[in-house]
């Protein structure tokens, strides 16, 4: 937007000394060419009237006005055969001559239609003295006198004219570059605060604010959006302290009806009472499952954090050891292929990555075969890196993968039904909130692949 306001102040600048120099320099210029043509034109003219007196006396004027012209102008004199005893050039018989001889008028003919060629010649016709009682001379033409006037001297100027003209407009265009850049930051410093205050909140910074400057539409805007930002971290605050206290008014009463179920189960003899029991206490163990996983997603979905660089690597080996016990007691083996490079950062939250590790590598874990392997790959790409984990597992269809990340949702799995359902829910909503993508595919050779797409942090490497 800088950029376009600052073309947008240069092009006015440029169309409006395109109006007013471009018609002054050319102005400029015709009155250049017009007062040289005046000013040769009447030195011919007296000149002529030399020449037309014919006498001696007025022939030596007429040689000496001849070298001293020549002497301070560009220009050279000549005259037709009146006056015998100067030594002055005859102008070559051409159709301006004959035109003076004849019609006695004045030629001026510039070289060129465009500005002017590389002299001026000014033909002026020579006439006896006969003067009337009005003033004019009416006697006859008796030559001519021609003045061949350089133009290079006026080239030189036309070009300093045009040359000052054009250095003044750039120098003027730079200044309203300079002054539209300052104008314009000025302009969009509000714009930019908001955007600012706007990448800040989409990071999870709820607490960001926009100052309320600039011009009355953006205040307006600034305290608009302030006003929803405050709101929004209301609710999140009242979210969250609705998850601490369900945490606990859920958490205390189920596992009191637990203990007190297994007191009953140690005080009875019958078989029977004691089979209802022992369903009622799985049932218990289930619901605290149940509950357990959507306390894990109410807090996932209510904290809100500002995403910071994450050593990758770092994530994936604490949580591969935490893993790996548990693995070697079925004889399943966990590898990490991929980059080794522990300067390897993410954009995440502090927490979501270990919980999204913990939640896929235990899925993987429930389904893989005794004697399996689960390989997790770390991939960089040019702005993301992608984790994938990968086993051995019967794998899923379409439809079910389809369905994988919904609530309450359980695949077939290997070993046993345990599962709450909310496990690849949590994934994906921790992993969107950090701006990346999770997705499910079939790994190579069978099994399932869950690939897990992170943002790659700008300090990766430094």
């Amino acid at each position: 937007m800088i950029r376009q306001l600052i073309r947008s102040y240069v092009g006015l600048v440029a169309v409006a000394i395109a109006l007013f120099t471009v018609p002054v320099a050319f102005t400029l210029t015709d009155q250049l060419r017009d007062d040289t043509a005046d000013s040769v034109e009447r030195e011919a003219d007296t000149m002529a009237l030399l020449l037309g007196n014919g006498n001696p006396p007025s022939c030596a004027a007429l040689e000496r006005m001849v070298e001293a012209y020549e002497a301070e102008t560009p220009g050279e004199v000549q005259v037709t055969e009146r006056c015998a005893t100067t030594k002055l050039p005859e102008p070559e018989q051409d159709a301006a001559l004959t035109k003076a001889l004849r019609d006695t008028d004045t030629t001026t003919d510039w070289g060129s239609p465009f500005i002017w060629g590389p002299k001026l010649v000014i033909t002026v016709p020579a006439k006896e003295s006969r003067v009337d009682l009005d003033g004019r001379n009416r006697g006859p033409v008796v030559g001519a006198v021609r003045i061949e006037y350089s133009t290079s001297g006026l080239t030189t100027r036309l070009w300093t004219i045009w040359g000052f003209r054009a250095g003044l407009a750039v120098a003027v265009l730079g200044v309203a570059a300079v002054i539209g850049a300052a104008a314009a930051r000025r302009i969009t410093r509000p714009l930019r605060q908001l955007n600012d205050m706007a990448s800040k909140f989409s990071d999870g910074d709820l607490t960001a604010r926009s100052p309320v400057t600039g011009p009355p539409e953006t205040q307006t805007l600034a305290r608009t959006l302030n006003q929803g930002a405050e709101r929004l971290d209301t609710l999140v605050a009242a979210q969250r302290i609705f998850v601490a206290d369900a945490s606990h008014q859920l958490r205390t009463p189920l596992t009191a009806l637990r203990l007190s179920l297994d007191n009953i189960a140690d005080g009875v003899d019958d078989d029977f009472v004691k089979e209802d029991v022992e369903q009622a206490t799985a049932e218990v163990v289930r619901m605290s499952r149940l509950v357990n996983g959507l306390l894990v997603l109410a807090r996932a979905e209510a904290k809100v954090t500002a995403a910071e660089p994450l050593s990758l690597q770092d994530i994936v080996r604490e949580r591969l050891d935490v893993w790996r016990p548990a693995a070697d007691e079925r004889g399943v083996t966990v590898a990490l292929r991929g980059s080794a490079d522990g300067r390897l950062l993410v954009l995440a939250s502090p927490g979501h990555l270990d919980q999204v590790l913990d939640n896929v590598l235990s899925n993987a874990l429930e389904v893989s075969p005794d004697g399996g392997t689960i390989t997790v790959q770390v991939e960089p790409r040019s702005d993301e890196v992608v984790l994938s984990v990968l086993d051995q597992g019967p794998g899923m269809s379409d439809t079910e993968k389809s369905r994988a990340f919904d609530r309450f949702w359980r695949g077939k799995g290997l070993t046993g039904k345990a599962g709450s359902g909310l496990g690849l829910a949590v994934v994906k909503q921790l992993v969107t909130d950090d701006g990346g993508t999770v997705t499910l595919e079939d790994a190579p050779g069978g099994g399932l692949k869950v690939r897990i797409s992170l943002r790659a942090s700008s300090r990766s490497g430094g």
